[in-house]
């Protein structure tokens, strides 16, 4: 591929032309003239700080340096490979629609929409046929085209139909260049990942790319209806990398079989309308801090951004402020994911046996990629390092994609492991709010459990 490019120089001396002399006189008749500055001639003489002309230099003109630009641009887009898909764009994408019918479908355009600005690592969006993923893949690469920035799109189908095809003796296609093309463009949009269906050679190419790309840390954009556990081993396991991949779940993709825990009946119940913040056996310094506690749920419930921890013993009404936001998100048609973290480690640890109906990947990430995240009781069951390893991925995953979190637990911040402490203790995105009040069965004013 031919490389264009226009030095800062070049720019600076083009500016300098909408006050530059041309050098000779326009010697093409009655021919209409393009460029009223240098008359086509395509190059004039810049003014010198005395404000006249500088015969002895001559720099292109603007409309030279624009031709330029133009014609790189052209060259981009040839290369992008979009063809009819040039059209996707985030100006056209249809969320009035699947706002509603698609979860995770605001969330995935969000994001979306911070990768095209700064792509960097991998971004999987995983979503069932009309999900809208191949429109975001495609809002990305022609969001960076219009950046001027090279993008390459192709579909896994093609590109392996490609690859063989190569091999042919009368082919157009040079196998190698197409192969080093795919594997090294500063960023590919590979669209359309299956799962099954797949030779052992065309596993072996997808994988030597991917590898490729992977290793290098090169920005690479992936649409798929499977998630990483029905693909390819080798390939799975690159995008359940979190540390370079953020996989975007849009709506549920085949046979998925998940079933999200509901929120159990007893905390059904508990709602703003019933909190008392105005126990009569509290000090009025117990009852105004729970009155903030309300005041900061009830805020977030209307509208859940960041992320908002509430410290305090058992039974200071922590628990009973996360249901409270999650009936209100729920009685508005809202999807919320509210689970202890005991059970969320069972059901995780669950999903790995022979006999489970629910993949533990499509599992995780459903829990990962919720809306609205509540963990309750945080905390204290992350001794082993598997727990302490999986408790990191949800909280880092959710932390650098600036999804909503709502946590409870007994823990101090210095009691926590500092990798996750420091996300919670983050004041750009989160708020850690210390409920003083004692647990509902103790008698403040002698400290001993009531009889």
């Amino acid at each position: 591929m031919t490389r264009i490019s226009t030095s800062k120089a070049d720019t600076d001396a083009s500016s300098d032309a909408d006050a530059a002399i041309v050098s000779r006189q326009d010697s093409r008749g009655d021919r209409a003239v393009q460029c009223s500055v240098c008359r086509d001639v395509g190059f004039v003489h810049p003014v010198s700080s005395s404000g006249q002309p500088d015969y002895s230099r001559a720099v292109p003109c603007v409309c030279r340096t624009q031709a330029l630009v133009r014609q790189k641009q052209t060259l981009l887009e040839r290369y992008s490979n979009l063809g009819y898909l040039a059209h996707y764009s985030f100006e056209t994408l249809q969320t009035a629609g699947r706002t509603q019918s698609i979860q995770g479908y605001p969330t995935a355009c969000e994001a979306a929409r911070r990768y095209a600005a700064e792509p960097l690592g991998w971004i999987i969006l995983v979503g069932p046929m009309g999900s809208g993923k191949t429109h975001l893949a495609c809002a990305i690469a022609n969001a960076r085209l219009a950046q001027g920035q090279s993008v390459f799109y192709i579909s896994a189908a093609d590109l392996l139909d490609h690859l063989r095809a190569a091999f042919s003796p009368g082919s157009d296609i040079n196998y190698d260049d197409l192969f080093t093309q795919v594997r090294n463009t500063p960023l590919l949009v590979l669209d359309d990942v299956r799962a099954e269906g797949s030779s052992e050679w065309a596993r072996q190419k997808l994988e030597q790319i991917l590898n490729h790309r992977y290793n290098l840390k090169l920005p690479t954009v992936i649409t798929t209806d499977a998630v990483p556990d029905e693909l390819d081993p080798v390939v799975g396991a690159r995008f359940v990398d979190s540390t370079l991949c953020s996989v975007l779940m849009l709506g549920q993709t085949r046979n998925s079989g998940l079933e999200t825990p509901a929120l159990p009946e007893g905390l059904k119940l508990e709602t703003f309308e019933n909190f008392d913040y105005h126990r009569t056996e509290l000090s009025r310094e117990h009852q105004h801090n729970l009155e903030i506690a309300y005041e900061l749920a009830f805020e977030f419930a209307r509208q859940p951004e960041g992320w908002l921890m509430f410290q305090g013993t058992h039974g200071c009404g922590k628990t009973h402020l996360a249901a409270a936001i999650a009936n209100f998100r729920l009685a508005s048609n809202e999807p919320v994911f509210f689970v202890v973290v005991a059970d969320l480690l069972d059901y995780l640890r669950s999903a790995f046996g022979p006999d489970s109906r629910v993949s533990y990947a499509r599992f995780f990430e459903e829990v990962k990629q919720s809306p609205l995240l509540i963990l309750d009781d945080f905390g204290e069951q992350s001794s082993t390092s598997w727990a302490r390893s999986k408790l990191f991925q949800l909280i880092n995953h959710r932390y650098n994609a600036r999804l909503p979190l709502v946590v409870t637990t007994c823990l101090s911040l210095d009691e926590m492991e500092v990798r996750i402490s420091s996300r919670f203790a983050d004041p750009r995105f989160g708020t850690v709010f210390n409920i003083l009040a004692p647990h509902y069965n103790v008698d403040v004013y002698d400290h001993r459990p009531l009889p």
